[in-house]
């Protein structure tokens, strides 16, 4: 969205910048954010790594995992610097919008930041004008910092305000560290921060049970209804079962044996219940990983364990509880990362949850793969995410030379685009049926299996709508990182020194020998296969019966001349594909087609597999595992 939503005159608290040096993939990399955010991008750029990120800083839950980061999450596993010193994980993030109280209380924590400036305004060399923006409001830099402690042979991970900084003497043990001066970040205002993290739901395990984190903790926690005291009264129930478990008939008989072999050795209670069977471990920590939340299906009517129901079963319930955290919480007071809406979902629960997500958090941070996940945002709400050694950036998509309306009217298509590996912007509907109907055919008459189609290297035709908007979307593409090319014929008059400004951000541009679509087709495409496209199309319940029909001794020419006047006449309609696919050889396809598409296929070529399996050829990658130098991250 071009500006955040708010509820009255407030927005919602977001995370505005994040910054990441030394963690996982990433040597160092920047993403902004401006409200809801999409994270595209191909697999393995960093998608996963930036919301991480994010729960490293705002996490509340995440400092009982032990160790809170390990050797792998150390850039390619150095922890360690050539004289042994240690190399450390630095991440910050600034949030802005800062609820009323939360700002009163940590003013002199925060910083003036204005999003006109493009950062904060006391900086070192900031201007006196520098403030004079309308803009201004105070933004809360946080910093989390994670090394390996030498001394405790474990590694120590910490959140804290990064501003201010406090003088700190030669004499302080943290003096030269780079958290020496700097307060602690308490989980209780991770907790105000109102950040949760979702992973992937491939199973809901984790997001379903009762452990530290999940879901239902987290409804456990914002409910604040005597959980202090739920897993006390738990275990004393436990305890005290009536009838216990040890007194079923069989383990009775063990416990005898047990109390009676181990006395010889162990001074054990002379109580009856010296030795007995429980539940459970009985601690707070061990009922949290058994405790399971079990559900009868309208089928079946029996409880189950939820972990047996169906994925897409399991991620509706997870929707379910994520509607009861937006209203505990209370409405856009949420930051909220999650992984893959779509696992398991039906486009329309994609949508739904995407929907859902974008009109009730406060601020929506989503990686997807799915076009109806992906449609539901703004394309101005677009990150785009790469990664080239080790350096992670993000694009947001310039939609300035775009009209809303042409975005949102084109959704699904930008959305395929989105996903797609690469490009190709067809001047028109018609141009951009007859490339997929061509590379269908080069396909299907290539006898030596050579050519790559469009759709098996990844690529997608989308329809710029006229020629005159063919250079408006280069800067588009190649902001979201597409190699793109552009398909057009023949321009009528010089392009513009902007439109050749924008053209030139295309991989490849081709314009055609022709004027027309029409024309090329009429030039190149023998007239066998024009005869047969006419005898096809007479009985089609489009065809233009006022330009009249295909006559049995019709000269040469005379069938090329009513191809092409019927071609005009249903320019869009897909007639240009028809009679590309009434070619029955090879050489029948344009030859114009055919070098395109050659073009194409050559510069967006896949490594094959005999390449793979040269290890001459494999390099390993930044998280340990074994890439292609021309990035596997294309195949999947």
């Amino acid at each position: 969205m071009t500006e955040l939503e708010s509820e009255g005159d407030l927005h919602p608290l977001i995370v505005r910048r994040l910054e990441i040096e030394n963690f996982r993939g990433v040597k160092s990399g920047c993403v902004e954010f401006y409200g809801h955010t999409l994270l595209v991008g191909g697999n393995n750029v960093g998608k996963s790594t930036i919301c991480e990120a994010l729960e490293l800083v705002l996490g509340p839950e995440r400092i009982y995992r032990r160790p809170v980061v390990n050797e792998h999450d150390f850039h390619a596993g150095r922890y360690l610097d050539d004289d042994g010193s240690p190399v450390y994980i630095k991440i910050d993030v600034i949030l802005i919008h800062l609820p009323e109280e939360m700002e009163r209380k940590l003013f002199s924590k925060t910083r003036p930041w204005s999003d006109a400036k493009g950062g904060f305004v006391d900086d070192e060399n900031a201007e006196p004008e520098d403030a004079d923006v309308e803009d201004i409001c105070r933004a809360l830099p946080l910093t989390f910092i994670a090394y390996y402690d030498r001394k405790e042979d474990d590694f120590v991970g910490t959140t804290y305000f990064a501003h201010p900084i406090e003088d700190v003497g030669e004499d302080d043990d943290n003096y030269g560290e780079p958290y020496a001066g700097l307060k602690y970040f308490p989980r209780e205002w991770k907790i105000q921060c109102g950040f949760i993290y979702l992973r992937t739901l491939r199973t809901g395990r984790r997001a379903l049970s009762l452990e530290r984190g999940s879901l239902l903790d987290t409804i456990l926690r914002l409910a604040d209804t005597g959980k202090e005291s739920m897993w006390e009264s738990t275990v004393k129930q436990l305890r005290a079962l009536e009838p216990a478990i040890g007194d079923i008939p069989q383990l009775q008989g063990i416990q005898t044996q047990i109390k009676d072999r181990l006395a010889r050795f162990v001074g054990l209670s002379s109580d009856k219940d010296a030795t007995g069977f429980y539940a459970s471990d009985l601690t707070r920590e061990h009922l949290r990983q058994v405790v399971q939340l079990f559900l009868k299906s309208e089928d079946s009517n029996h409880s189950v364990p939820f972990n047996r129901l169906g994925t897409g079963a399991v991620n509706a319930l997870v929707f379910a509880l994520l509607t009861h955290i937006a209203d505990l919480r209370g409405k856009r007071a949420i930051i909220f990362a999650m992984e893959e809406p779509e696992i398991a979902l039906p486009p329309h629960a994609q949508r739904r949850i995407a929907k859902y997500l974008i009109g009730n958090m406060g601020q929506a941070i989503i990686t997807s793969h799915s076009p109806y996940v992906i449609e539901e945002f703004e394309m101005s709400d677009v990150q785009a995410v790469s990664r080239m050694d080790g350096t992670l950036s993000s694009d947001r998509i310039p939609t300035n030379t775009i009209r809303h309306r042409t975005l949102r009217t084109n959704g699904r298509k930008l959305a395929e685009a989105i996903l797609a590996r690469g490009v190709i912007v067809a001047e028109g509907d018609t141009e951009a049926k007859m490339l997929i109907a061509a590379s269908y055919m080069y396909e299907t008459l290539d006898s030596s299996d050579k050519y790559a189609p469009l759709d098996l290297i990844g690529v997608s035709v989308f329809d710029a709508g006229t020629q005159s908007d063919v250079p408006k979307w280069g800067p588009f593409f190649k902001a979201l990182k597409k190699i793109n090319f552009a398909f057009q014929d023949k321009p009528n008059q010089p392009w513009t020194e902007d439109q050749a400004s924008h053209l030139s951000c295309y991989h490849y541009n081709f314009e055609s020998a022709y004027k027309g679509t029409e024309d090329l087709l009429a030039a190149e495409v023998p007239v066998a296969v024009h005869r047969r496209f006419l005898e096809l199309v007479a009985r089609h319940p489009d065809y233009p019966t006022d330009k009249g029909y295909l006559g049995a001794n019709a000269l040469e020419a005379e069938v090329v001349a009513l191809s092409k006047t019927v071609l005009k006449a249903k320019k869009g309609s897909g007639f240009a594909g028809m009679l590309i696919e009434q070619c029955q050889t090879l050489e029948e396809i344009p030859a114009t087609l055919k070098s395109f598409l050659d073009k194409v296929a050559s510069d967006m070529a896949l490594p094959s597999l005999e390449d793979l399996g040269d290890d001459d050829n494999v390099d390993s990658g930044p998280d340990g595992m074994a890439t292609k130098a021309s990035d596997l991250e294309d195949l999947i």
